[in-house]
């Protein structure tokens, strides 16, 4: 099969990584695949390792989260010219499908004439109003089929191209080697608890901290780190990691930048915290301290509830406040508590999220796809 792969970023973020992730089975079934990105990010060496040619088109960058005036504008006189280089890409790959790795895209892909299906995977919620509304009347125009990282982002788009054309595959993730095994939580004294992604609103520094200085008051000699950095080269993101940096003051939170490597960071932690916003999907860090043996607080928000199943393999919380709460509780309670969701987060991670479980679904709902 010949296959063209679409992607509205190329620096790495949770959506990045699942295509990543994918890229490889595709290699592995001897499809030619061609990925268009957007930008000079490092995806293109990275796709480019796999021995995957890349193509540059237009897209941005625009600012992450409420787009400004000049965005909007700049999307729209964009489409055109966008819509042409999709078109010329796939008919000239004679693509058997186009797999969109971002709504963005949509439109201009829309407006091109292929000639292939097309597969769009929603790895984020769109909340209702006219950008869904575009988005979901442009997937119904091309038949679009719809792949959703979990049921709380691929719902909406039932009332656009119909249920039967709506799927669910859960990511997955590699989890750690032979050499990063981590088996039980490092422990002992000098608690580390983590905050891991990128650095934005939607994925809460502000509110770990919020929850760090709860924690800290109960429990002193816990030390906290947030890993990740402001990426997509967007002014807002600095001045929200700025904000984040200038909260932390007073108390003992270190800012070790972004992993490559998260298993090795996992390795200095006991507790991971997830404060994402409400509008988030299943968020890729939970399934990664799953697979690592680390224990897990989140929001009970999005698609979280959809993989964490409250006080087996992690827990849930309502609020920030909830969120330190159930932190404290834990690391002053027994510690067979915390040995025990360790296991069962591990044993939830072996039988619903490895990334061979990811590959094999996305794979088998790809070759159908391009044979419509």
């Amino acid at each position: 099969m010949k296959l063209l792969v679409l992607d509205q970023y190329s620096e790495p973020g949770g959506a990045q990584q699942c295509l990543l992730d994918l890229l490889p089975a595709m290699v592995e079934r001897g499809w030619k695949v061609t990925v268009g990105l957007p930008g000079k990010g490092e995806l293109f060496e990275r796709v480019g390792e796999f021995g995957i040619a890349t193509e540059r088109i237009a897209c941005g960058p625009y600012s992450s989260g409420t787009k400004s005036a000049a965005d909007v504008a700049r999307f729209v006189a964009e489409i055109p010219r966008l819509a042409r280089q999709i078109e010329d890409l796939a008919n000239g790959l004679e693509a058997g499908l186009v797999y969109i790795n971002g709504p963005r895209l949509i439109p201009a892909a829309a407006r091109a004439e292929l000639r292939a299906p097309v597969l769009f995977h929603s790895h984020s919620y769109l909340p209702p109003g006219p950008v869904r509304w575009m988005t979901g009347m442009c997937l119904r125009g091309m038949r679009a089929r719809v792949v959703g990282a979990c049921r709380f982002v691929a719902d909406p788009w039932k009332d656009y191209v119909g249920s039967e054309h709506v799927s669910v595959i859960y990511n997955g993730v590699a989890g750690p080697t032979v050499e990063q095994d981590l088996g039980a939580s490092p422990g002992g004294a000098g608690r580390a608890i983590g905050c891991i992604g990128r650095i934005a609103p939607e994925k809460g520094q502000r509110e770990f901290l919020r929850a760090a200085s709860v924690i800290h008051q109960a429990v002193p000699d816990c030390r906290f780190l947030v890993y990740g950095a402001a990426l997509f080269a967007d002014p807002g993101a600095a001045r929200y990691e700025a904000e984040v940096r200038a909260a932390a003051a007073g108390l003992p939170v270190e800012f070790p930048g972004w992993v490559a490597d998260v298993y090795a960071a996992m390795a200095k932690l006991d507790l991971v915290l997830v404060p994402s916003a409400g509008h988030e999907a299943t968020t890729r860090v939970i399934l990664e301290a799953f697979a690592a043996g680390v224990p897990v607080i989140a929001c009970h928000a999005g698609g979280i509830p959809e993989v964490v199943e409250h006080d087996v393999d992690g827990l849930l919380a309502d609020s920030t406040e909830e969120m330190a709460r159930l932190a404290i509780g834990l690391l002053s309670g027994a510690p067979d508590r915390m040995t025990a969701m360790s296991q069962a987060a591990r044993a939830t991670w072996r039988r619903r999220f490895t990334l061979e479980n990811y590959r094999e679904r996305m794979v088998k709902l790809m070759t159908p796809a391009a044979q419509v």
